[in-house]
């Protein structure tokens, strides 16, 4: 559990601090689950072309590789903005 997510927990008690350590474990998993159904929608619909064949093309592949680079590329960098973004926001208002 990250406690930069959470905060500080230590005035919880312990059965809360289970319950909210396992309530930012299923979002973390549904956001994880979000980003690779993005990932695998938007590459889909940008490479695939021929369904006469069970597997990719060379170049499908290559546009899939491609495709996935880029995607998790830019999604590092979002994340790394927003974590930016609000370690600015806690040094303006801190708690």
């Amino acid at each position: 559990m990250d406690k930069t997510i959470l905060g500080d927990l230590d005035s919880l008690p312990e059965e809360d601090k289970l319950r909210m350590s396992a309530f930012v474990d299923r979002l973390q998993a549904r956001d994880s689950l979000r980003l690779y159904n993005s990932l695998v929608e938007r590459c889909f619909i940008d490479c695939v072309d021929s369904f006469w064949r069970k597997s990719l093309g060379k170049q499908e592949e290559r546009c899939v590789l491609h495709c996935a680079e880029k995607f998790l590329k830019v999604s590092a960098l979002v994340g790394m903005r927003l974590a930016d973004l609000n370690q600015a926001e806690q040094q303006i208002n801190p708690r």
